[in-house]
């Protein structure tokens, strides 16, 4: 991670974001620490035995918030993980559940491990040991604290985490509700893996259908033809351009990665680039656009969107005044730190914050736990009922008309949804009405400027609402 001396930490830097939101909404001092504070971190330190040898692993989880059961947030394996990120992550998970209206509260966990280090069977006994830990002390259940996949974390994991706890609370019914991300097969839900990057597409689709947002920004008309860079392209970077680039006309002109940077200006084909990664384990020698050794520099070429997809503090002080978007949508967590985000602002530059814009995984967690907890698939009782009333509707239209309907139109005006339709369905909408809340606080408020501090004011009143309605002061 990159962060400047000078600058805060990014659990700082969260902090002062959300004091800027408070003192913008003139929130009381009492009400500001109770919302501020995280209640509770643990530590834990475990032996497991690999290769002959006892190694001990540190891991965190962190509890920001329990105003809404369970706290939700995701478990990241990582070498330079710490105390202080986990509970900027923390606090982040409960302003973004409350931005989107997901009823849970902020968590996060993270283990001090570079996962590229241990084969399959060793990280299943790192994981399972690891999950002991946090079930042992009341840190992971369904209705309490429910993990998901973060960085270095996928349905793997969460399929070890589930099983473990499965048979240490073998009378939980809901024991696969524990954790959420898994694969489909051991409870997921379809168009989880994607959410997140989808979101971000959900998220930049809906500024785009407020003109005058757009225009504040200095462009004008559709997402079609845009030039965009990204910054990551893991499960998050990946969709989001996968998605952009194919169903929204985005060209993507430059991929930044951990080895460097691909550039492109007449665009780069994201599946291609994929691929090539998988086969090779790096950009270098992509034959579709050219090789930069130094990506960093990338972010500061022009560009319509910049979306930094990798990880914290990469606009920093240092940076921050070359950078040459017109629009930044953050779908990694803090990418921009608290003195850059000053300076991004001063110069006209519009950020879609990250508490909302990479709000799709956190969402789509939800649905997951509710079909969990609900033990029952979304689309069972009404897919086939959808199809009938289809098939009712083209024999009207028929029987009206006296026409024939195409077999293309009879085919989409007959087909039922299924899950993964509706899971879409379910996170586009969410999507929109959190931006369109988001707006009219900006809108609302005369001391309220930009994207970011009207995100935590629309959050901040919600928590402050929770909190009044249950009496806690």
């Amino acid at each position: 991670m990159t962060n400047a001396s000078n600058e805060p930490s990014f659990r700082e830097s969260v902090d002062l974001m959300v004091d800027r939101a408070m003192a913008a909404m003139e929130l009381d001092e009492g009400t500001a620490k109770a919302i501020k504070t995280c209640n509770a971190v643990l530590q834990v330190q475990f032996p497991v035995k690999i290769r002959g040898k006892i190694e001990v692993f540190t891991g965190w989880r962190a509890t920001h918030s329990t105003h809404r059961l369970p706290s939700k947030g995701g478990i990241r394996y990582a070498p330079y993980a710490d105390q202080d990120e986990v509970e900027a992550l923390a606090a982040l998970m409960t302003y973004k559940c409350a931005i989107v209206d997901v009823p849970f509260g902020g968590s996060k966990g993270a283990l001090l491990i570079d996962p590229n280090q241990y084969d399959r069977d060793e990280l299943e006994l790192i994981t399972r040991r690891f999950a002991l830990e946090l079930i042992r002390k009341g840190f992971l259940s369904p209705s309490t604290n429910v993990p998901a996949p973060d960085i270095g974390t996928g349905q793997r994991e969460m399929a070890w985490i589930a099983d473990t706890y499965k048979h240490l609370n073998p009378d939980d019914i809901n024991y696969v509700a524990c954790v959420t991300g898994k694969p489909v097969h051991h409870g997921g839900i379809q168009g989880r893996i994607e959410a997140t990057g989808r979101g971000v597409q959900y998220a930049i689709r809906e500024f785009f259908r407020h003109p005058e947002d757009v225009t504040k920004a200095k462009m004008t008309g559709s997402l079609d033809g845009k030039t965009c860079i990204i910054q990551g392209l893991g499960n998050v970077g990946y969709h989001a351009a996968k998605f952009l680039s194919e169903e929204d006309g985005v060209k993507i002109i430059a991929i930044i990665e951990r080895d460097g940077a691909l550039i492109n200006d007449e665009g780069i084909n994201i599946e291609d680039v994929f691929q090539h990664i998988q086969n090779h384990r790096t950009i270098k020698n992509f034959p579709g656009a050219s090789f930069e050794e130094n990506g960093m520099t990338l972010l500061e070429k022009e560009c319509d969107i910049l979306i930094p997809a990798a990880l914290e503090s990469q606009i920093t002080l240092e940076n921050a005044d070359r950078i040459n978007a017109r629009l930044i949508v953050e779908a990694a967590n803090g990418p921009i730190t608290y003195g850059a985000d000053e300076v991004l602002n001063k110069k006209g530059i519009i950020i879609i914050p990250d508490a909302y814009a990479n709000a799709g995984g956190v969402t789509v967690s939800y649905f997951e736990w509710i079909r969990n907890i609900s033990h029952i698939r979304f689309g069972r009782m009404q897919k086939r009922h959808d199809e009938l009333r289809g098939h009712q509707m083209t024999a009207m239209l028929e029987e009206v008309t006296g026409s024939k309907v195409s077999e293309n139109l009879r085919n989409n005006v007959t087909r039922g949804a299924d899950e993964l339709d509706l899971v879409r369905s379910g996170l586009d909408d969410t999507m929109r009405s959190a931006y369109q809340q988001i707006r009219s606080t900006l809108e609302d408020e005369a001391t309220i400027h930009d994207l970011r501090t009207a995100s935590y004011v629309t959050s901040i009143r919600k928590i402050a609402r929770s909190y009044l309605d249950v009496g806690i002061y």
